[in-house]
């Protein structure tokens, strides 16, 4: 069921609906964890209909003016009710059963396809991705299909974040007219909002982390190969990941739990066999005693005054909490990553997606001239905003991955990333490095596109390596995350001292 578009919320009415408790609970939607409403399912004092009836009824009165979600998931309702039956039983599934979950639609989802914001794929049909299939295993309540920006941001230049022709734009609510960032914006929206406890993302270099940071909630960015990338509409096979949204660390790690698994349609995901595990386990609140945080300044050197203020309230509070602070630490040549991984994605892009579309079934273009094609005849729908250069770029490459030019391009990229993360983590003797995600939430402006200064996704999102945003603090009302990024498959190191960040910031 597609939704309806309306009006921008006021902040005042968002944070009167925050307050809206959840059925017989004293649980409010602006304080429901996913832990405090498994807890209330597990002693009675909430079915999974009743909280799953909660959502859609604050999708349906707010997600007109915030436009985090695509569409409602019709058989919500009737998820919800087995996993009260299966309660019922004594055959409860886990932690997440009977927990609604939005996935972000560039993923499949069994009667929602992947439209990726785009017409175009409207009345393509797959089944579930691997990890939908996870969640539904582990009782989740599939609530629907959260909106992003169109073809997860890589369609033109410039453009905006959230935008998708099906889905409109969607709202940072932290501020009239700003920017939710993306391209996992209607995730981070519909969890800061309170439309879902918990939401999937993904990214291919800043599209979990920058919403998560933007929005003042928690995103994890993880190790390539430990979530399979079956049935998601692809950018590239070597930096595309999905990853968790939440409200807070310990909830992120529960989804993660689930969602990581090794799969045999995802050769990446082998090694996820030894590395997937209770995630959860890890949320050590004394983490930071006695941890070793390296502090990346130069990713966020064009800060203003009252941005790097965040990251120094950040530092304080690391230390009081025991963290040796090396500061700085330098990801050598980190400046020079932008070119490489840029020409690699687009030679990916076309490459990957047109594979992905050539084994996708239902009624759709056949390959990327085909999706040009698409939006120059419905440039009325798609192009009323932004172009779609981006696409002509890719198109305008081979497309071959055996390609001289881009095996250098891939080669450059990967080795100043993981050469730039892996000096400092081991000449410095870190557990972690630390910088600041990105800046506030800029406006939103359908004219000029995105204003972006400056974020620091990329060292982690081309090495491949894990990374995780918490909220630090605010810059006049806007979130402003810290990112927490380690080794590959270092998801629990990373999440302990998230965690600990986090509650060391609420005492």
């Amino acid at each position: 069921m597609k939704l309806a578009r309306a009006p921008i919320l006021s902040t005042m009415s968002l944070t009167e609906s925050l307050a809206q408790t959840v059925g017989r609970t004293s649980i409010t939607a602006g304080t429901a964890t996913a832990a405090s409403l498994a807890e209330a399912l597990a002693t009675g004092t909430l079915t999974a209909a009743e909280l799953t009836a909660f959502y859609l009824g604050r999708i349906d009165r707010l997600n007109p003016a915030l436009r985090a979600v695509i569409t409602v998931g019709p058989d919500a309702p009737a998820e919800a009710a087995a996993s009260d039956a299966r309660r019922t039983a004594g055959a409860t599934r886990g932690a997440l059963d009977g927990i609604p979950v939005l996935i972000k639609d560039n993923v499949s989802a069994a009667g929602l396809p992947a439209t990726a914001g785009s017409p175009a794929l409207l009345r393509a049909a797959a089944p579930d991705a691997f990890l939908v299939a996870r969640l539904r295993e582990a009782g989740a309540v599939i609530l629907g299909k959260a909106n992003l920006s169109e073809w997860a941001n890589f369609r033109s230049r410039p453009s905006s974040s959230g935008l998708s022709a099906l889905g409109g734009q969607s709202v940072n609510p932290h501020g009239n007219g700003r920017s939710p960032s993306g391209s996992s914006s209607g995730s981070a929206v519909a969890v800061a909002a309170g439309l879902a406890p918990l939401a999937v993302g993904t990214e291919t270099d800043g599209s979990i982390v920058s919403p998560a940071s933007a929005c003042g909630v928690v995103g994890i960015k993880p190790t390539l190969g430990l979530i399979s990338r079956s049935g998601i509409v692809p950018i590239s096979a070597a930096q595309d990941t999905a990853g968790p949204m939440a409200a807070t660390v310990a909830d992120a790690a529960e989804l993660l739990t689930v969602m990581a698994a090794a799969d045999p349609a995802d050769p990446a995901t082998e090694a996820a066999r030894q590395h997937a595990t209770d995630y959860a386990a890890f949320a050590d609140p004394g983490a930071l005693d006695g941890a070793r945080l390296g502090v990346w300044r130069a990713g966020s050197s064009s800060a203003d005054a009252s941005t790097l203020a965040v990251l120094e309230s950040a530092l304080a509070l690391l230390r009081r909490e025991g963290a040796l602070v090396v500061d700085p630490v330098d990801l050598a040549d980190a400046d020079k990553l932008g070119d490489p991984e840029f020409a690699a994605l687009t030679h990916e892009f076309k490459h990957d997606l047109n594979a992905y579309l050539g084994q996708l079934g239902g009624d759709h273009p056949d390959d990327l001239a085909g999706l040009i094609a698409f939006n120059i005849a419905n440039a009325a729908e798609v192009l009323n905003h932004f172009g779609q250069e981006l696409f002509e770029q890719a198109e305008a490459t081979s497309g071959d991955l055996g390609d001289a030019s881009y095996l250098e391009a891939r080669s450059a990229a990967t080795r100043i990333a993981r050469t730039g993360l892996d000096k400092a983590l081991s000449e410095r003797q870190l557990d972690a490095v630390i910088a600041l995600t990105g800046h506030p939430a800029w406006l939103t402006d359908h004219v000029l596109g995105d204003y972006h200064g400056w974020g620091t996704s990329g060292p982690a999102a081309v090495s491949g390596y894990p990374s995780i945003t918490v909220p630090a603090g605010q810059v006049s009302g806007l979130p402003v995350g810290l990112s927490f990024i380690g080794p590959a498959w270092g998801e629990p190191l990373l999440i302990s001292l998230a965690h600990a960040f986090e509650l060391a910031r609420l005492r």
